[in-house]
């Protein structure tokens, strides 16, 4: 592999729709009507019938659709040392007055790495069910997503900055240990810091500027990746939030992108273009020239119905105008289901569009 390889010209966020056996799975585990190992079997049974799919229609970064997980982030986060997962009054609040479930994570102190962290063993399942027929990618949320409003314990950091730093060594320390596992594909999810663009930022108590939140998640991003080996490619999906197909805020890129696009060290942003909350394609002007790969989220995950291939052949010639076409590449603008209750369409309709994808990246960059 190389920097000018990932991310793919057909790439994709990585969780996909459960099926209902694993849900079923799921549910019996809880009941207590079947046991650990019974659902690992179901998980990875499941698992390997999507690395298959993923490889048949033609995507070369292959995930296991986060199907052990029931949040794109909070899984991750709860078993870092210092936190734990509980159930709060109320959930986020999303569009359409959708409330979400309610769980979150919160500080409880000193904050590190687990070395035992599960993800280390679910991603080596993942990538010896790949077996190198494809690159196996490991999505996790991005250190930035510790600095939501209610997740530092101000009784053991009562220095954002403190809190920060020890954030960084736990993210260096993750980062190596899923470098030995296997990983070469490394993906950050961050809600948080596409929300510094909204026009009233969310998940924010309000007690920073915009701007320093801005210079800080860049020198969170930033200082996490210090270590990163040379081989090891890491790419930061800006999200405006994804529960069952409603969405967190709007507001295009143009507030961070002075920031964010010009000088965070990663080799690829997945961008959120699929619905007039994007904003327009002019924050690409702030990346770099042979910088990072941009993956134009152009086809929306929030529902089976398929773009227009005109339109999006026209929406990647005009972001073209701000940046190289060959710097370009095209995905769904988020994963299918960033929590366990995935969006509102058919796992048909999934598996059409990803493949629409493939077809419509082969066509565009083989002119």
């Amino acid at each position: 592999m190389t920097k000018n390889q990932i991310p793919f010209r057909a790439d994709h966020v990585g969780s996909l729709l459960r099926p209902e056996r694993l849900h079923q799975a799921r549910s019996d585990y809880k009941q207590g009507m079947i046991n650990q190992d019974t659902l690992r079997k179901v998980e990875d049974e499941e698992i390997e019938h999507i690395v298959n799919k993923q490889i048949e229609i033609g995507l070369k970064a292959v995930t296991d659709g986060e199907f052990r997980r029931t949040w794109f982030h909070l899984d991750f986060m709860e078993h870092f040392n210092g936190m734990e997962g509980y159930v709060p009054d109320k959930g986020f609040q999303f569009a359409n007055d959708t409330e979400t479930e309610r769980y979150d994570v919160r500080n409880t102190g000193s904050i590190s790495f687990n070395p035992n962290h599960p993800f280390i063993n679910d991603f080596k399942a993942l990538n010896q069910m790949v077996n190198g027929r494809a690159v196996a990618k490991l999505t996790i949320p991005s250190p930035n997503q510790f600095f939501n409003a209610g997740i530092q314990n101000e009784q053991v950091y009562p220095d954002i900055e403190t809190y920060a730093t020890d954030i960084i060594q736990a993210y260096q320390d993750a980062i190596q240990a899923f470098y030995d596992a296997g990983v070469r594909y490394l993906q950050f999810d961050d809600v948080y810091m596409a929300g510094l663009s909204a026009p009233d930022i969310p998940f924010n108590d309000g007690q920073y500027s915009r701007e320093y939140l801005i210079d800080l998640a860049l020198r969170v991003v930033n200082g996490s990746l210090k270590h990163k080996p040379d081989d090891l490619y890491v790419t930061t999906h800006l999200c405006r939030g994804n529960y069952r197909s409603t969405w967190a805020f709007s507001g295009g890129y143009d507030l961070i992108a002075p920031t964010l696009f010009a000088y965070e060290k990663v080799d690829g942003f997945f961008l959120e273009y699929d619905d007039e909350r994007s904003g327009g394609f002019e924050p690409l002007k702030y990346i770099p020239e042979d910088g990072p790969r941009v993956v134009l989220g152009l086809l929306t995950s929030k529902s089976g119905n398929l773009e227009d291939r005109n339109h999006i052949i026209n929406q990647v010639n005009e972001a073209s105008s701000y940046l190289s076409k060959e710097q370009l590449c095209l995905s769904p603008q988020c994963g299918f289901a960033s929590t366990h209750h995935g969006n509102d369409l058919t796992e048909e309709e999934q598996w059409q569009k990803l493949s629409y994808i493939v077809q419509l990246a082969n066509d565009i960059w083989s002119n």
